[in-house]
């Protein structure tokens, strides 16, 4: 295994794949140098019995300097090239898929794009864990599929309205990993997540998940961008429990061949997260209140009930101590301005 914070280069991955011993546990993190996968590979690093963690992230959107100091064997490559996906996927025990084209708006611009990452992706990842045979996949779904079906909370059993490419993608993402795990009797779980939020959050700003843009714009001593009139409400989820209920399904080999929501029911509303926020701060927020954006869906909370019968010892984070996890993490890093854009 190289030394931590160095970079294993494609050609050193094949040659180590052609090792007879392989580890016992060697987890396989599409995406990981991005928002969750990187929440998700600091804590994998940690666990004493995976002995190798492997990324792989073209870093559109993530940051290599999400991954500095951590013994991981990094590549900088996309899950479409097929020669890289099952060159990393050798010798791997479970492939946790985070790899893709996020965010609702851009989807809009670019819904090809939206596609071809998302759905097209997912696929090839599915191909290559079963070239490998035995690897338990775990994807990122999105709680957007259920769109335009107005029923809370939203349960696994509603109808899907995608109402965005992304969350048709989504839905790609979801549909096609069930679909191997029923005809390649393959250990899969298929996770919608509920707006995540944390550290390493990147403020995008015109394609912003909430906290990031209002977080950004609160420390820049700028308005907080609500799009509609600020009821929305959403199920928001702090990252440590994405992270837990992950590492806890890959030490466990949890599969399910439904879709899991991945929130624990509590929905709040963009305006009492703003009211939090000056609680955090100490100080009044100004709010620029802007047109409701294409593709939002106005109201989302989770049945949590099956997540809870599956991950019975996964506690949720409070919203509040996570918001001001967030808060305290935007005040050291400034991501605004040092590149995590």
């Amino acid at each position: 295994m190289h030394q931590p914070g160095t970079v294993a280069t494609f050609s050193d991955l094949r040659a180590r794949s052609n090792l007879v011993q392989l580890p016992a546990m060697k987890i396989l993190v599409t995406g990981g140098a991005g928002f969750i996968g990187a929440n998700l590979v600091r804590t994998l690093v940690d666990q004493p019995d995976i002995n190798d963690v492997v990324v792989i992230d073209d870093l559109s959107f993530g940051s290599r300097l999400n991954l500095d100091g951590l013994d991981v064997t990094f590549i900088e490559g996309s899950i479409l090239d097929e020669d890289v996906l099952m060159t990393a996927m050798t010798g791997v025990s479970s492939v946790v898929h985070l790899a893709a084209r996020s965010s609702v708006p851009r989807s809009i611009i670019y819904p090809m794009a939206a596609h071809t990452d998302n759905a097209t992706g997912t696929a090839l990842v599915l191909e290559a864990a079963r070239a490998q045979g035995g690897v338990q996949v775990i994807v990122a779904s999105s709680s957007s599929v259920y769109g335009a079906n107005n029923t809370l909370p939203k349960h696994e059993g509603l109808a899907t309205r995608p109402v965005s490419p992304y969350a048709a993608s989504k839905l790609a993402t979801e549909s096609y990993t069930l679909a191997w795990g029923h005809s390649y009797d393959m250990p899969v779980l298929a996770l919608r997540f509920f707006n995540v939020f944390g550290p390493l959050q990147p403020p995008l700003h015109t394609y912003a998940a909430v906290i990031p843009a209002f977080l950004s714009a609160a420390m820049q001593d700028q308005p907080l961008p609500v799009h509609g009139d600020g009821t929305q409400c959403r199920d928001f989820t702090y990252v440590d429990t994405v992270v837990a209920v992950i590492v806890d399904a890959i030490h466990r080999r949890v599969s399910h061949l439904e879709p899991l929501n991945l929130a624990f029911g509590k929905k709040i509303t963009l305006l009492e997260v703003i009211s939090e926020l000056e609680v955090i701060l100490d100080r009044n927020l100004a709010i620029e209140y802007q047109p409701l954006r294409m593709g939002d869906v106005a109201r989302s909370q989770a049945d949590s009930s099956t997540l809870r019968r599956l991950f019975p010892d996964v506690t949720p984070s409070n919203f509040v101590d996570g918001l001001r996890a967030t808060a305290d993490w935007f005040r050291l890093s400034r991501p605004w301005q040092n590149g995590h854009d």
